[in-house]
């Protein structure tokens, strides 16, 4: 992919690719590489190893990926079946959202203000907001399908930071996959599918010949924040309703009914459903080795009274994890500085636990909401087994934040409401069947826990709320790395 962009810098990543070996190709700016400068281009080479399904690739520098996204769809080998019937046809669902300014002028905006940014003005559907908008009616987005066929929907929520409801009137959904991993299936009415998810769903055209809405808005927990409270809509018409003529005027579709924006039942509901199939379970780590506790949340920085500390009570934003906020290098990326052996580029301090224990979804103190910054990795052994605990918190407000671990998948073994307690919650993890998963939704006031093997060396980033953490290379050729490539990009 080659784009032009006249001040920012463009990067793209493949999200959700395990990048076995590759990690030069992973695509987080400063991370694993310093970004594409604007006018130049990159070719990304890499391998899609034991992954079947839906991903998708995306602009990995700043707010760039609001606008410059697509689907990466892989097929299973020759000869190999889905676990499933094989639909009549296929539709990718990109779920995204819209702004009427330049995305890159809202993020400036604020990051000097320091207050929260902008929210989108609308949600869209393949690239259009459906005809519940003004102005946007004629190109609402359309997918055809015959009386009787089963199709696959191939759902991608490629929106910043939204998490979202998605449905179809008077139709069921069957879930046979997310993340590129397929699931038991099971049939719902709703799909709530986390920003960077992806979830691939059968639906079968059994309703009266006619035309229906598909609708997707916003789920949203943060207590007095401003989101994004509009619905975008595509439609899904049987083709014996078509209209051949001028004159013809087609049905109005029908509208589904969406659930609620806090509606965190549903949520809880749906999300308990997610299992994965008998041949993943043999794989769940048992025994772990490195055990990790990280809390999840948002931060206020005291600032002096102006134009740049407009947070709430003169305070800028900031997002954290155990009480750091990360920052990226400017001067190369994380990976070549770890294999070229340049110092001071990041320190390998990064907190395995809280430095302070406290009631993380309760009354928290004011003393405990003022993050410190550095570039801080945590370093985990290569082949290692490790469980990460993801704690929401109640600094400024609880809220769910979505979680992405690049080049990996993980087991999620467990999730809860409250403050999570070892001993209580443990026995109750599930280790026969827990979901695969590359992204997740960290409850709101709650907590997730997942596990994996750390076998894929590299520096990797949590997306929504950044830290990185270093595989070391092993030993052996399998576990080798590909060396850098010659045009990798400067800084």
């Amino acid at each position: 992919m080659l784009a032009h962009f006249p001040t920012p810098l463009l990067f793209s990543a493949r999200h959700g690719v395990r990048q076995m070996r590759t990690p030069w190709a992973d695509g987080p700016e400063y991370v694993t590489q310093c970004p594409i400068q604007p006018g130049a281009s990159y070719t990304y080479k890499f391998n899609i190893e034991n992954q079947d399904g839906t991903l998708w690739w995306h602009a990995h520098s700043k707010w760039l990926r609001a606008t410059v996204y697509g689907a990466l769809i892989i097929y299973p080998k020759f000869g190999v079946p889905y676990p499933f019937p094989v639909p009549k046809q296929e539709f990718p669902i990109l779920l995204g959202e819209w702004w009427d300014r330049d995305i890159i002028s809202v993020l400036r905006q604020a990051q000097f203000t320091g207050a929260a940014p902008n929210v989108s003005n609308a949600y869209t559907i393949n690239g259009q907001p459906g005809d519940l908008y003004k102005c946007s009616s004629r190109d609402t987005t359309k997918f055809y399908v015959n009386s009787g066929e089963t199709v696959l929907l191939r759902i991608i929520n490629a929106a910043l930071n939204q998490e979202l409801f998605f449905t179809v009137a008077n139709h069921m959904l069957t879930v046979v996959g997310n993340d590129a991993a397929y699931n038991k299936p099971f049939t719902t009415r709703v799909v709530m599918i986390g920003p960077g998810q992806t979830t691939n769903v059968l639906l079968t055209a059994n309703q009266s010949p006619s035309r229906y809405y598909m609708a997707t808005r916003a789920y949203a927990t943060a207590q007095n924040a401003a989101f994004d409270n509009t619905t975008s809509t595509a439609i899904l018409e049987y083709v014996s309703i078509s209209c051949s003529s001028k004159t013809c005027i087609p049905p109005r579709p029908l509208l589904p009914i969406l659930p609620r924006f806090n509606d965190t039942p549903t949520v809880t509901a749906y999300t308990s459903q997610l299992r994965s199939l008998p041949s993943e379970n043999a794989k769940v780590p048992t025994k772990i080795d490195k055990n990790l506790f990280f809390t999840v949340g948002l931060g206020l920085v005291n600032c002096t009274p102006g134009p740049r500390c407009q947070g709430p009570n003169n305070t800028r934003f900031a997002a954290s994890m155990n009480n750091v906020s990360f920052l990226l290098p400017r001067k190369t990326s994380l990976l070549q500085a770890y294999y070229q052996n340049m110092p001071g580029v990041y320190t390998t301090d990064f907190p395995a636990v809280p430095p302070v224990k406290f009631d993380y979804t309760g009354n928290v103190s004011r003393a405990l909401w003022q993050p410190r910054f550095g570039t801080k990795l945590y370093k985990l052994k290569f082949g290692s087994n490790v469980q990460i605990v993801l704690q929401d918190t109640a600094i400024v407000t609880t809220e769910d934040h979505p979680m992405h671990l690049h080049g990996y998948h993980f087991y999620v073994v467990g999730q809860g409401f409250g403050n999570f307690n070892p001993r209580r919650d443990t026995a109750r993890f599930n280790l026969v069947d827990p979901p695969i998963r590359n992204t997740i939704n960290v409850p709101v006031g709650g907590w997730s826990v997942v596990r994996f093997v750390a076998d894929n060396p590299d520096s990797h980033l949590t997306w929504g709320l950044a830290m990185a953490m270093l595989v070391e290379n092993g030993a052996g050729e399998l576990q080798s790395i590909e060396p850098p490539p010659p045009d990798l990009p400067p800084c």
